[in-house]
Parts: structure tokens; C-alpha cells; sequence
């Protein structure tokens, strides 16, 4: 009895010792990353088959010799493998190391019990996996590897010649190969202590991103260059980042950190993790990056921020070490994502009604601009004597300009009501200026969409006034509606002077004045409503401008 107490000591002193190798590999972030998650890569799946028959041929060779047979662990570190990593991993490492333990004793009184035993401890350990709950598993891992090695015991008995050595190994190894399965429970409960603490983790990461949301709030009220940028140091600072960047679909909004000055100089979106992310809707990591635009960037990660399931931009962190991006990163870059997702919405639902507030001042002022009304008036008093039926026209135009404007209630109107005022505008001013302005229509006749009210009008005001008129000679104003299939796009081109890059640059970048709300006005507007804003593209003669319309919007 003696001599099976020792055997049993020495069995768990090998047990303990694989115990606290999974131990110190819990503590290095590589590993720690596989042993915390419930999902695994094929990846993930290969390193930890690796590592659990590394854990099993080394109990082989560490077993003790008794009678001619090897009283070992390898049974405890299948199950184990098996049951926290599902399987595969178990019936992998069953087969590798019941094969090695074959091999290395070919016709053993005990080789071919352990290779049949191995394997089907690997199989139990998958089964285990997949049909017990997590909190039961460590019991379950128990009373499988205790059956297992059961099994082996009967299979000596049965194999064994002569069958005494069989009765006489039995006798000796049994009780302690057996009872040296508590060890299963154990290192069960080790690794899930630390996907427990993966959950504490992801709390104290989420107070982490609730404190930077309630830092940053006070920025999301006016969000323009300025406010990002703060908002883009406050992360930094509190999660110790080398860089963070916030984008949207086309631009780099603000960007603080190392590499500053360069996107200080170009702001377009050119990094190809950024655009798969944008595209993809999903997370970019990278934790060993070499070939990245910075030389200095090793690690980054990329989370797409979403309004109502679109993907509308993104945060970009960056560190200048390798591995960086660890599980707790990453629970916290996700929480704080989505709270910046949301208080960017919360943002752009303001900005719609102050932009709609903007609009009706705009309209406002049109009706009872005195300049335009005394010009047309003007015009109109000019063809009295000329050409009455023109002047004519001209009063009918002016009525039903003014009256769209005091009528005007709806956020959104059909398309042909604004293309109609648009008309009534564009002939007042032909009054005015004669042969210099010219414009033509490209209009699909069977569009039918509804779109924000005066948001074709100032554009086609600003080509006329800011492109035409401010050129030598006459100029043409070209107006287009094009249906798209799903989308609508509208488009205005003139062959004026021209839109000045910086002009341009501003109006994306949100730094137009304030006392300058016509463009500006409609770029933020389209791009609230539907994402995407103004294209506007200085021609080699003139300026054109489009945006798409969205049908189903309403």
C-alpha cells in the first residue's frame, strides 16, 4: 500500500508540474489570448494541439517504470486539451500521443492498451466539450479521465501474457492512475479562472470606455476638426496609445499621435486597413505590422462606427510596439466605438435640426430679400415696354417663386416641386443678365423622389452668382437628374471661374465661416441625411457639383 501512495505522489508531483506551465503560459499575452477566448482560429486550434502533445509525450517520458509499464499523466493532459479547447485538439493529441507511446514500446505488455486508451480519451474529451456547460466541465473532465483510465486497466487485464503480469501491473498502477485524475478538475479550473478573468477584464475596460464617453461628451455637441482632435488626445492619453485617428468613409477627420505631421499635409483616406474595414464593416488588427505607411507603427487597430447598421467611418488606434493589441484592448476600443457611434448619431440628429433651422433662416431671407426682389422687379418693369408677354411671364415666376417659399412646411418635397421653383429662380435671373447666363436641363422625366427642400436651388444660385457672373463673357449652367436604379443623382455644372481647392477643402473639413451657409449648408445637410455629402470637383472651366438621392428616404 506504501509503494502506491508513492506511486500516486509521484503521478501528481508530474501532474503539478504541467500545472504550473499552463500557469506561467496564462501569463504571457500571447497565450493568454487563446487560453480567454471561447472562439478559436485554425491557428489558435494548431498552437494549442501543439502544446497539449508536447504535455503528453513529456508524461510519457517522465513515467514511472513499474513491471514493465509507464505509470503516467498523458491521460490527464488529452482530457484536459479536449475538453478546454474542444475535439480536435483532443483527438489530435490522443492519436499523436498514443501513437508515440506505441512506438516507442512496440510489443510492451501496456502499449497497445494506451494507444486504444488515447484515443479514446480524446474522443470523450471532445464529446465532454460539446454537450457539457462550461461550469460543469472540470467535474465531468474527473470522472471521464478516471473511466478512461479504467478502461485501461481492463484492457491490460485482457491483454496481458501471461494474464498474471497483467493481475500483478493492475494491482500496483491502478489505484494511482486513477486517482491522479483529480488533476483534469484542476488544470479545467485554472484555465477557466482566466477566461473569468476575461471577464473582469472586459468590465474594467468598459468603465474605462464610459469614462472617455463621458470626457469626450462635451466635444460631440459641435463636431468639426477642432472637437475631434481633442477628442482623438483625450483617448490617447487614457489608453496610452501611440496615435488615434477618427475617419469617415473618405476622410481622415483628425489624427493625434505619431505621424501627426504627415496626415497634417494629406488627410485622404490611403491606408488599404483602414478602406477594408470601411468596406467590410469588420475589425482590422494588426499586431506585427511591418510594411504599414508609418515605419513606426507595429500595432493598430481599426473598429468601423456605425449609424443604424452603416458604416459611417472609423477609430484608429496605434502603437509603435509589437502585441500591443491585447483582448482588454480590444473589449475596450469595441465599447468605445459604439459610444462614439452613438454620440456621433446623437450629434447628427442636432446638427440635422440645426441645419434645418439654418435652412428655413436661408429661405427666410430669400423671401423677403430686398436685392432680389428689387431686381426682378427691375427686370420685370424693363420688359413691361419691350416684351410684355415676357414680363408677363416673369411676374408669374416671381409669384410662384415667392409663394414656394412662404408655403414651404415639408422637410422633404417631391423633386419635381424643386426643380419647378428652381426653373422660376433660373428665369428671373435669364431676365437679368441676358445672353451672359445660359442653362440647360438633363432631366429623367420619370423620377419620382422625394428630397430636402432648397437643396438644388442654393446650389444652382452659387453657381450662377460665385461662377458665371464673377467670369468675363457669358457662361452655362448645366442641371441634371439622372435616375440610378435605387438612387437618384443630381447634378449642377457651370462654366464659370471656378471653385477654389481651398474653398473645397473647407467645406469638407467643416471650416467654411459661419456668414457663409450657402454650400456649406447643402454639403452638411446631404451628408447627415444620407451619409455621404457633396462631390465637388473644379473643372479645367468651371465648377460641377453632385450628390446621390436615395429613393426609399423620406
Amino acid at each position: 500500500m506504501q509503494y502506491t501512495f508513492v506511486i500516486l505522489l509521484q503521478l501528481l508531483e508530474r501532474a503539478a508540474l504541467l500545472l504550473m506551465t499552463l500557469f506561467v503560459l496564462t501569463r504571457v499575452p500571447r497565450f493568454k489570448e487563446i487560453f480567454q477566448k471561447r472562439a478559436y482560429t485554425p491557428q489558435e486550434l494548431f498552437i494549442a494541439t501543439v502544446i497539449f502533445s508536447l504535455f503528453a509525450i513529456f508524461s510519457t517520458y517522465s513515467g514511472i517504470k513499474v513491471e514493465g509499464s509507464l505509470v503516467n499523466v498523458r491521460i490527464v493532459a488529452i482530457m484536459a486539451g479536449g475538453i478546454l479547447f474542444g475535439p480536435w485538439v483532443g483527438l489530435i493529441t490522443g492519436l499523436i500521443s498514443g501513437v508515440h507511446r506505441f512506438l516507442i514500446d512496440i510489443g510492451g505488455v501496456t502499449s497497445v492498451p494506451c494507444l486504444i486508451t488515447s484515443i479514446a480519451t480524446g474522443v470523450v474529451s471532445g464529446i465532454i466539450y460539446r454537450r457539457t456547460s462550461a461550469e460543469r466541465r472540470w467535474k465531468a473532465g474527473i470522472l471521464a479521465g478516471m473511466g478512461c483510465e479504467a478502461l485501461t486497466m481492463l484492457l491490460i487485464l485482457v491483454m496481458a501474457h501471461p494474464a498474471s503480469l497483467g493481475v500483478e501491473i493492475v494491482s500496483k498502477i491502478a489505484f494511482p492512475m486513477i486517482m491522479s485524475q483529480v488533476s483534469v478538475g484542476l488544470i479545467v479550473m485554472l484555465v477557466q479562472s482566466v477566461e473569468g478573468e476575461k471577464e473582469r477584464i472586459a468590465a474594467r475596460q468598459s468603465k474605462l470606455a464610459l469614462d472617455i464617453a463621458n470626457k469626450t461628451l462635451p466635444y460631440f455637441r459641435s463636431i468639426n476638426p477642432q472637437s475631434l482632435h481633442k477628442i482623438c488626445t483625450i483617448i490617447k492619453e487614457d489608453i496610452g496609445a501611440d496615435a488615434v485617428a477618427i475617419t469617415d468613409t473618405r476622410w481622415i477627420r483628425a489624427y493625434v499621435g505619431i505621424g501627426e505631421e504627415y496626415y497634417a499635409e494629406k488627410n485622404e483616406i490611403i491606408s488599404e486597413e483602414t478602406k477594408i474595414t470601411l468596406s467590410s464593416g469588420e475589425i482590422t488588427i494588426r499586431n506585427n505590422d511591418t510594411d504599414y505607411n508609418h515605419q513606426h507603427i507595429k500595432s493598430l487597430i481599426i473598429i468601423p462606427l456605425k449609424e443604424k447598421g452603416i458604416v459611417t467611418g472609423a477609430l484608429k488606434i496605434y502603437y509603435t510596439k509589437a502585441h500591443k493589441i491585447t483582448y482588454s484592448l480590444q473589449a475596450m476600443a469595441i465599447g468605445l466605438s459604439q459610444m462614439i457611434s452613438t454620440l456621433m448619431e446623437v450629434s447628427r440628429v442636432e446638427d440635422i435640426k440645426e441645419m434645418a433651422n439654418k435652412a428655413e433662416l436661408k429661405a427666410l431671407q430669400t423671401r423677403i430679400n430686398p436685392h432680389f426682389l428689387f431686381n426682378a422687379l427691375n427686370a420685370i418693369v424693363s420688359s413691361i415696354r419691350i416684351d410684355p408677354d415676357k414680363a408677363r411671364e416673369l411676374i408669374i415666376n416671381l409669384s410662384g417663386y415667392m409663394r414656394y417659399n412662404l408655403e414651404l412646411t415639408d422637410d422633404f418635397i417631391d423633386i419635381r416641386k424643386e426643380l419647378q421653383q428652381v426653373r422660376q429662380y433660373v428665369e428671373i435671373e435669364k431676365a437679368r443678365f441676358g445672353r451672359r447666363l445660359k442653362v440647360l436641363y438633363d432631366i429623367d422625366d420619370e423620377t419620382e423622389v422625394r428630397i430636402p427642400s432648397l437643396i438644388i436651388q442654393p446650389l444652382v444660385e452659387n453657381a450662377i452668382v460665385h461662377g458665371i457672373l464673377k467670369g468675363r463673357g457669358a457662361g452655362t449652367v448645366m442641371i441634371s437628374v439622372k435616375d440610378r436604379g435605387d438612387s437618384v443623382r443630381i447634378g449642377i455644372r457651370d462654366t464659370g471661374i471656378g471653385i477654389g481647392e481651398e474653398t473645397i477643402q473647407k467645406v469638407y473639413d467643416g471650416s467654411m465661416p459661419e456668414n457663409k451657409i450657402g454650400l456649406f449648408n447643402v454639403h452638411q445637410r446631404v451628408k447627415l441625411i444620407y451619409g455621404e455629402g457633396l462631390t465637388i470637383t473644379r473643372l479645367d472651366k468651371g465648377t460641377d457639383i453632385t450628390f446621390d438621392v436615395k429613393k426609399e428616404s423620406r
